[in-house]
């Protein structure tokens, strides 16, 4: 099984880095072969993030058939406006790499659980991956998600089946146990919790069991 981060320029360092680390811890602590990667669309290369230019070094290329978890950050720049340093600008650019084809290959895969990060979601929004789809994103961007097909819902953690988003920025860190949780069991996920020193928080929103009866 592999957990692949994505990584592309201009991405949050914090939306990618910190649920490496936890699925990395997760791989030491399971009984099966995990394979856990810093990815990107072009393979091996030194990726740029987008504070401050922190190079980070990716070490293979993203794999649509792998079974596992393929984890999309969001991107960190300016965060108003739309100029060339803006998030938008940046996630706009990555939107149009080799990164689409692959990740919408990705999509198709049943055995791969797609999972983002902040402005992950809408990234894989610009490729047309949220159609009809239940997301969410930073708070601040919850407006755009209606415009790419998406049903955005306001919560920390959106299961949509093979589809996983989470908020803002810090929101990595619960989607990273959540889905090792899903994928490795609870006692793994517990004793990742006490070994990073860290509660979840929120509730995991998913399309499952009754509606609110509201009057």
């Amino acid at each position: 099984m592999k957990f692949q981060v994505v990584l592309f320029d201009g991405f949050d360092l914090m939306d990618a880095i910190a649920p490496f680390e936890f699925f990395a811890a997760a791989a030491i602590l399971s009984p099966e072969n995990i394979i856990v990667e810093l990815v990107t669309a072009e393979g091996k290369r030194r990726v740029k993030s987008g504070v401050n230019d922190v190079e980070i070094e990716a070490t293979g290329v993203i794999d649509p058939n792998a079974e596992g978890v393929i984890l999309v950050p969001g991107g960190a720049g300016d965060m108003y406006g739309d100029g060339p340093n803006s998030i938008v600008t940046k996630l706009k650019k990555a939107s149009e790499t080799k990164l689409k084809t692959l990740l919408k290959k990705a999509a198709q895969n049943p055995t791969i659980t797609l999972t983002t990060v902040c402005g992950g979601s809408t990234l894989i929004g610009m490729m047309g991956l949220l159609n009809g789809r239940h997301a969410v994103t930073h708070h601040m961007g919850m407006d755009a998600l209606p415009a790419m097909g998406a049903r955005p819902v306001h919560a920390r953690i959106v299961d949509d089946g093979d589809l996983v988003s989470s908020g803002g920025v810090t929101s990595g860190i619960d989607i990273a146990i959540y889905t090792i949780e899903q994928k490795l069991g609870p006692k793994i996920a517990h004793y990742i919790e006490k070994v990073f020193e860290v509660e979840r928080r929120g509730t995991v929103w998913s399309n499952k069991g009754q509606e609110p009866y509201l009057n």
